[in-house]
């Protein structure tokens, strides 16, 4: 008897499991690749990677969102923040700015360098890059500057 019909790999209902089972552990790295591929973050980090912004648009309306890494002073978190406190602020396109609480980051190193000098622009927003820190504002002129040793939201 020939050895492949008695492990029974050359059986229909074997070949069918197997694609099965490699449909099953392939899939998710396929899906994945291809929501990552469109879901890009859009943003940019500064050139000391100490600040990281990213852009987001729900139902038509933009929101901008910064985290700094590195504060020489980081304000108390408010009694009703059980997260991370100081290090993210977000304002929405005609909307005030502030900080926010905030238990995850937008901090990514795939994000491309905003160099001193440079604007970037979105959906309503202005950031500039500077060697003194980062500054950013909606339409209605809303927005924050952020450094190391100083943020303000205005």
């Amino acid at each position: 008897m020939d050895a492949r019909i008695k492990s029974g790999h050359d059986r229909p209902e074997f070949m069918v499991r197997m694609r099965y089972l490699q449909f099953c552990l392939l899939a998710p790295f396929v899906a994945a690749t291809a929501v990552h591929a469109q879901d890009r973050p859009i943003g940019f980090l500064t050139p000391s990677k100490n600040i990281a912004c990213q852009f987001f648009s729900n139902d038509g309306q933009g929101v901008l969102r910064c985290d700094i890494i590195n504060l020489e002073v980081r304000p108390r978190r408010p009694a009703d923040c059980e997260l991370d406190y100081g290090h993210a602020f977000e304002m929405s396109a005609k909307g005030a700015a502030g900080r926010i609480c905030a238990g995850d980051t937008v901090m990514d190193a795939s994000l491309s360098v905003l160099a001193y000098g440079e604007v970037w622009q979105r959906g309503g927003f202005t950031c500039r890059s500077e060697q003194s820190g980062l500054t950013c504002f909606n339409a209605m002129q809303r927005g924050f500057s952020l450094a190391r040793g100083r943020q303000e939201v205005f």
